[in-house]
């Protein structure tokens, strides 16, 4: 089975707990994956600098948002903070215009700081928001990542979308632990069965919490790892 491997929400508090991951990962055998940076925490000189580090290793450095969280407003918002993405889906709040100059700045950010900054772009929680194709085309990335998929923003000026499978394993209730355990086994079987790559989404916490084993096991079950540039 291929696999597209993901760390996310990576801010100043998480580096440590990340360092740990990575070095986890790198015990496995997996090689350099997607690093998601949320560009508008507070970081500080040293903390830049580890960035730089992970670069420097061959792991690509992808924009993540901008605050990664939000308050939500809008009815639709706050039925998805309370299912899904817990007050962080900040892209939600905006309109076309506002979404686009948020992607805009997040890589500018990277680009600011001397970073290498990837063509891949994740939101938080994966919620892009209601963005017309015709100023989303307009964002410099070429790739961007949402739930069911990726958008591949084409030179051509049209917007592609790729369906792709995805495992998560951010189980902090026993609801989500099982939501998520059913989500998973599924989202491989169609990985399989499609011979498509699972997208395997690992955040800081996810050790921790109840799916770590699962987590472990798709990831050992994984013997091909790819990168989203290769898709």
């Amino acid at each position: 089975m291929k696999a597209l491997v993901s760390l996310h929400d990576i801010m100043p508090e998480t580096l440590d707990s990340i360092e740990e991951i990575i070095q986890w990962l790198e015990r496995m055998g997996i090689p350099p994956f997607s690093l998601l940076i949320v560009p508008g925490k507070a970081w500080s000189p040293k903390a830049i600098d580890r960035l730089r580090k992970f670069a420097e290793r061959g792991y690509p450095i992808v924009p993540h948002g901008w605050h990664h969280h939000t308050r939500p407003r809008r009815l639709f918002h706050r039925i998805h903070s309370a299912l899904i993405s817990k007050e962080v889906a900040e892209h939600l709040d905006l309109d076309s215009e506002g979404i686009l100059k948020l992607l805009i700045r997040s890589k500018e950010w990277f680009i600011d700081h001397s970073i290498p900054v990837s063509q891949l772009y994740v939101p938080p929680a994966w919620a892009l928001g209601f963005i017309r194709s015709r100023t989303l085309i307009r964002a410099p990335f070429q790739q961007i990542e949402v739930t069911r998929g990726v958008l591949h923003l084409e030179p051509a000026g049209t917007v592609r979308f790729e369906k792709l499978p995805l495992a998560g394993y951010e189980a902090d209730s026993p609801f989500r632990a099982q939501f998520l355990r059913r989500w998973n086994a599924y989202q491989e079987a169609q990985a399989r069965k499609n011979q498509q790559p699972l997208r395997i989404s690992i955040h800081p916490k996810d050790r921790t919490l109840p799916l770590a084993g699962q987590l472990e096991a798709q990831l050992k079950r994984a013997n091909h790892f790819i990168q989203y540039s290769d898709l």
